[in-house]
């Protein structure tokens, strides 16, 4: 059993996404979200947020043989293209999936 939402990341929204998953926008789109997730670091931090709720960053540069400077670069690319979420939370910051930025890279992908 997961446990409950982690405070520092609220819940995602779970409106259907009714974007079109041809064309040249979604093209366009799926091309930015391949980029985002196009380094192996990026899909481990993907995958070690799946597996947890929320998770402070100090706790992800644990779990990569990578700088906490990388970790952070790597997270800014993730967030920017909306795949995570980072909340500030007094002087952490806590970062979960967004899983409705998952759920369309997988219906774009499917597209293909």
């Amino acid at each position: 059993m997961k446990p409950g939402p982690d405070p520092c990341c609220p819940p995602a929204l779970e409106a259907r996404d009714l974007r079109p998953i041809e064309g040249p926008e979604a093209d366009d789109e799926l091309a930015s979200l391949a980029k985002a997730v196009g380094h192996p670091a990026r899909v481990q931090i993907l995958r070690l947020l799946a597996r947890r709720t929320a998770c402070i960053c100090g706790d992800i540069v644990d779990e990569l043989p990578l700088a906490q400077s990388t970790v952070s670069q790597h997270l800014k690319v993730l967030k920017e293209a909306g795949l995570v979420r980072g909340d500030v939370d007094g002087p952490r910051v806590c970062y979960c999936l967004e899983p409705r930025a998952l759920r369309r890279l997988k219906a774009l992908v499917g597209g293909l």
